[in-house]
């Protein structure tokens, strides 16, 4: 899995562009004077980057008690490297009030790589029924006994997407409520004349893909082929959602970057979680 094709997809979503912050560095011109290493090579150190928990040329680790642990200036001069300023169209207002939040003297934020608030999507492919099958699977962390571990979450494949639609209108399952003076014999209905059985569940009912995944690969009938692309998702910011991806490309804008950034309003971190879990 440590060898990764990049494919990156970009989440385009509307914001309204604001007046550029005031006494942060300007997030378009990064002040790299050669001190800072070119690339993030490694997404545990775009964590002490975004921290400033590493020295600039990246050969120390700053601890709680060092000078510069996550010194304010050293901050802004890591934050200003750590966006695509190539090809992701982040406007520098966006950046520069980003900054001005995650910087705030009275309450600045920092990124934790074990607490809730971010995950991973990983794009993959299987071979399903003889066929090769675009699957993508969301791992989290989670505590292990003295330390922590990715676990698979959710997965998005597309033959199960609407093999449980409920069908509407009168091709809707109906159990008449004095079913239960029949014995319920009338289950026939669900279970032996209806290809729709999931018309009979509850309003709320929603079918477990991750379950039927796990289930079919048991069976032997998915295999694992390999992985094609890696991205994380991050809502540790308040208000602020934004997508880390990996860019190979020459020059010194380059490894794991901010490719996506969103001001949350009330409401956009559930519409950006179903955009991404390919939720209706």
């Amino acid at each position: 899995m440590r060898k990764l094709i990049l494919l990156q997809l970009l989440l385009f979503i509307t914001s309204l562009q604001l007046a550029q912050s005031q006494g942060l560095y300007s997030p378009g011109s990064p002040k790299d004077d050669g001190r800072f290493a070119a690339s993030t090579k490694q997404v545990n150190q775009f964590f002490r980057r975004f921290n400033a928990e590493e020295s600039q040329d990246g050969m120390k680790r700053f601890y709680q008690g060092d000078l510069l642990y996550r010194d304010r200036e050293l901050r802004g001069q890591f934050i200003s490297i750590l966006f695509d300023n190539e090809t992701s169209g982040i406007s520098n207002s966006m950046k520069s009030e980003f900054m001005k939040d995650v910087l705030a003297e009275n309450l600045p934020q920092y990124l934790n790589f074990h607490q809730e608030g971010w995950f991973a999507e990983v794009s993959s492919v299987f071979t399903y029924k003889g066929k090769n099958e675009n699957v993508t699977l969301f791992l989290k962390i989670q505590p292990e006994g003295l330390g922590y571990e990715w676990v698979i979450d959710k997965v998005i494949f597309e033959p199960f997407k609407d093999i449980f639609n409920k069908p509407s209108g009168d091709a809707k399952g109906f159990l008449h409520p004095l079913s239960h003076e029949l014995g319920f014999m009338n289950l026939r209905k669900a279970f032996q004349d209806s290809d729709s059985p999931e018309s009979f569940t509850t309003k709320e009912f929603k079918p477990d893909y991750l379950t039927l995944f796990l289930y079919e690969m048991k069976k032997g009938n998915i295999k694992f082929e390999t992985i094609t692309d890696v991205k994380f998702h991050f809502f540790q910011i308040n208000n602020w959602y934004f997508e880390l991806n990996q860019f190979n490309r020459p020059g010194f804008n380059t490894g794991w970057l901010i490719g996506n950034l969103v001001k949350l309003n009330t409401g956009d971190k559930e519409t950006i979680l179903r955009y991404i879990y390919d939720q209706k």
